[in-house]
């Protein structure tokens, strides 16, 4: 019987001692904790991504109305050039030859005006007087009226041997830089069903734009004056602002997808874009500069019994949207009027101070102990404190 007494007591002190021991070493092992934020000011925004093509605001393609050989080139690529500036010529032979054609052909109309003038005022005074009939009269002054048609048909067909002449010479009709040059010096080009492009002038290199193909399900949120940014692959390490100027209608289909155009200036003081480049566009569909704002979880983050226990008081209030404090082992609920989000932040137009440190979510400590971000650390209130903390933190 003292046998069996005594190995009752040890059983039972054996459970005793393993209870306690899985009762501390789990309560050591878990421990709630909570992440907090302070509320400050920031930048909140939503954006829309697409690529685009980066060209000049304004450029021109310089052709010509007539047919001929290309006889003369005075620029090249790069070139800068002035407005009105002689920049090729065609060969002028034939031209030059149906001008004096025409001069000849006119100076035959008015020869001929003169003789048939003088004819039909004859027979206006013969007619007059009775001595020639009203058919001869009326056909003296249908010759003369049309001498005079010929005159003023020749002297047309003149002035555009003239003009044709005149295009043979090709200026340029911008001051500018020369893009693309499509011709040769002894090509020839004809004229017959289309203006030939012999040269491409960009006006103002400092003045580009980006064509920007946006998707037709981010379309809706683009709008004319919001900002953007974009980069090039040539200069990878550069961020290019630019502003939307324009958000065309109609859209463009290939290959099923849908999209759009949208316009975005470009200033290109120190000339690094270049008219080809591809751009990677990001457009601030939703942009606020230096707002005050919370961290987005914070508004979800509601505390209960169950979650922090029946030692900590909890202090709700009404409202839709609320963040919390915590204080001398206090929840405390603020209700809160917000603005904008961009899901990781939240704009806060009243309800909270800056400067208020909120708690953000609840967290579950296994023994270990809370990531710290560089130098700076948030500390949970819940958080288990190391060896002296209690002391260092009374005073």
């Amino acid at each position: 019987m003292k046998h069996s007494k005594i190995i009752i007591c040890v059983a039972v002190a054996v459970v005793v001692i393993v209870s306690c021991c899985l009762a501390f070493c789990g309560k050591d092992k878990q421990k709630l904790s909570f992440d907090t934020a302070v509320v400050g000011m920031g930048n909140i925004s939503n954006s829309v991504t697409a690529t685009g093509t980066i060209e000049p605001v304004t450029s021109v393609d310089v052709g010509t109305q007539v047919s001929g050989i290309v006889a003369n080139i005075y620029v090249d690529y790069n070139s800068v050039v002035k407005k009105g500036q002689i920049i090729a010529e065609l060969d002028k032979t034939n031209l030059i030859s149906q001008v004096n054609t025409a001069k000849a052909a006119l100076n035959n109309a008015q020869s001929q005006l003169a003789y048939q003038k003088a004819n039909y005022g004859r027979y206006n005074t013969l007619y007059e007087k009775g001595l020639v009939s009203a058919d001869e009269y009326e056909t003296a002054l249908l010759s003369y009226r049309q001498a005079q048609d010929e005159v003023k048909q020749q002297r047309e067909s003149l002035q555009q041997a003239q003009t044709n002449l005149g295009y043979a010479t090709i200026t340029s009709p911008v001051d500018g830089v020369v893009l693309s040059r499509e011709v040769e010096e002894g090509q020839t080009v004809a004229a017959s069903f289309e203006t030939p492009t012999l040269f491409t002038i960009a006006q103002d290199l400092t003045d580009m734009r980006v064509i920007a193909d946006v998707d037709e399900a981010d379309i809706g949120e683009v709008k004319e004056g919001e900002r953007v940014t974009f980069t090039v692959d040539a200069y990878p390490d550069d961020v290019f602002n630019g502003t939307v100027t324009q958000v065309r209608q109609e859209g463009n289909t290939e290959d099923n997808v849908v999209t759009y155009e949208v316009v975005i200036s470009a200033p290109n003081d120190d000339l690094k874009l270049k008219p080809g480049l591809t751009a990677n566009v990001t457009i601030y569909t939703l942009d606020k500069q230096g707002v005050l704002t919370v961290p987005s979880k914070a508004l979800r983050f509601t505390p209960t019994i169950e979650l922090v226990g029946k030692d900590v008081q909890i202090k709700d209030c009404k409202g839709d949207k609320k963040v919390w404090t915590f204080k001398d082992n206090v929840f405390t609920a603020h209700p809160v009027t917000i603005g904008i989000s961009d899901g990781v932040n939240t704009e806060v137009l009243g309800g909270i101070g800056r400067g208020t440190r909120i708690v953000t979510e609840v967290k579950i400590d296994h023994g270990k102990p809370l990531p710290m971000d560089g130098a700076r650390q948030e500390a949970s209130p819940f958080a288990p404190k190391g060896p002296g903390q209690d002391k260092k933190d009374k005073k």
